[in-house]
């Protein structure tokens, strides 16, 4: 009865927001990405046939960007632990759908389906997969009805609820219980989280705490927007601010002539979260009247080495993690304003001195971890400048605060492996379940 005024609502409310919809996808183009494959046209790729063996599929499903780079390591173990098994792997958003496609190959790669009746029947009757697994917490009820329904067990990867969805998930724990108690497996990435997904009524044998898996992600230090900033720098520093949000480049623009009065040989990366946002974050470098350069032109025009206090506009996906390793100094983004936050592990795995704003409730285990171990700052917004002055000025410091936060960032690995394990004891309960007597 729940599912049915769940759809119910649903398609009112599609059809109530058809017009906007209608207007979002003739004027922006992300709205169009992937239609058709969330309205349930199962792309061919994905159908087992000779060219893939005709193997049995898992499939996983993350978000976008961070959730695709965190799944990274999984997906490289799950294909050497289980090669009997394709592992087919669906994102939500266009960024997340470019990066998955570079990182995994496109012909394993989909857009996840609308959480609509029809376009979930289309893509379980096609691909019969014989494990669901969902990264942090993808719930949704069509979904997982539609698995249950079928004898397909469903498990939970990196499983989180975060302090700023958390009062959302209780008040409706009456409409989450009935599919969160029939999760075969949930693997959370702390103790807080464990007690939440609890008591939103998943069955405490199947809730373990197996750690986060982003502390695997051992992202590679090299990549080409890496190696034409070395060739460019030449002596310069770095100061990085990656994953911004709006309002955030301006707070690091205001607090740039402190930074360059403090070390005049400085250079500045600036990565905005979101690639629509690109536009407009140049036009503001463009007003600023600092000299500034745009990461995309650098495969089309010759690169020449970059002037003191130049600013680097990062307008690529997917490469921000490495340019961490030419930080003296990052600030995360998503901190500065009530967003959340986003990961500091990213900038900790290379060393880097981390600081970031107050809002970080995305990545509270991982942001205590930190500073329980002095490997980071929070700051306000007025002390950001401060901050990162400090840092630039005791590079001694600095560096040893990278240095406790790499060893936060080493220490706390092993995720990976206990999600493959505990997939691999799911795969082997179903098989055994479904052989005759």
């Amino acid at each position: 009865m729940t599912l049915f005024f769940y759809n119910l609502a649903l398609i009112v409310a599609l059809i109530a927001g058809a017009p906007w919809w209608w207007w979002k996808m003739a004027t922006t183009h992300k709205y169009r990405a992937g239609l058709l494959e969330r309205l349930g046209k199962v792309p061919k790729r994905l159908k087992p046939d000779a060219t893939n063996g005709g193997s049995p599929a898992i499939w996983l499903h993350v978000v976008s960007v961070g959730e695709v780079l965190a799944a990274t390591r999984l997906v490289a173990e799950l294909d050497r632990a289980l090669p009997q098994f394709r592992v087919l792997i669906s994102t939500t958003t266009r960024t997340g759908q470019e990066l998955a496609r570079r990182r995994f190959g496109p012909e394993r790669v989909f857009y996840c389906p609308l959480d609509l009746p029809w376009a979930v029947r289309a893509y379980l009757n096609v691909l019969r997969p014989h494990l669901l697994v969902l990264a942090e917490t993808e719930f949704w009820p069509n979904l997982l009805s539609g698995c249950f329904r079928r004898g397909i067990p469903v498990t939970v990867v990196n499983a989180r609820i975060s302090d700023r969805s958390w009062p959302s998930y209780r008040s409706l724990r009456r409409l989450w219980a009935p599919y969160l108690s029939r999760l075969s497996r949930v693997l959370a990435q702390s103790e807080t989280d464990a007690a939440r997904l609890l008591d939103l009524g998943c069955r405490p044998e199947c809730v373990c705490v197996a750690g986060n898996l982003k502390f695997d992600v051992r992202t590679p230090q090299e990549n080409e927007a890496v190696r034409l900033l070395r060739r460019q720098v030449r002596g310069l520093r770095l100061v990085v601010g990656g994953s911004t949000l709006e309002g955030e480049e301006a707070a690091l623009l205001e607090a740039w002539p402190r930074l360059l009065d403090a070390d005049a040989q400085l250079a500045m990366v600036l990565a905005p979260r979101h690639p629509e946002r690109f536009g407009a974050v140049a036009a503001m470098l463009e007003d600023s009247g600092y000299p500034w350069v745009r990461r995309a032109d650098w495969s089309t025009r010759p690169t020449a080495a970059l002037q003191p206090g130049t600013i680097v506009l990062l307008d690529t996906i997917g490469e921000l993690a490495a340019v961490y390793s030419m930080a003296s100094a990052a600030f995360v983004g998503g901190s500065l304003i009530p967003a959340g936050g986003h990961n500091p592990l990213e900038p900790a795995q290379y060393g880097a001195a981390v600081v970031m704003g107050p809002y970080y409730a995305n990545f509270r285990s991982v942001v205590e971890d930190l500073r329980a171990h002095d490997g980071l700052r929070i700051v306000e917004k007025g002390e950001l400048a401060p901050t990162l002055i400090a840092l630039l000025r005791n590079r001694p410091a600095a560096e040893a605060m990278g240095a406790r936060a790499k060893r936060v960032f080493d220490h706390q690995a092993g995720a990976t492996a206990r999600c493959v394990e505990a997939i691999r004891a799911l795969l082997i309960t179903a098989a055994a379940a479904e052989r005759p007597a």
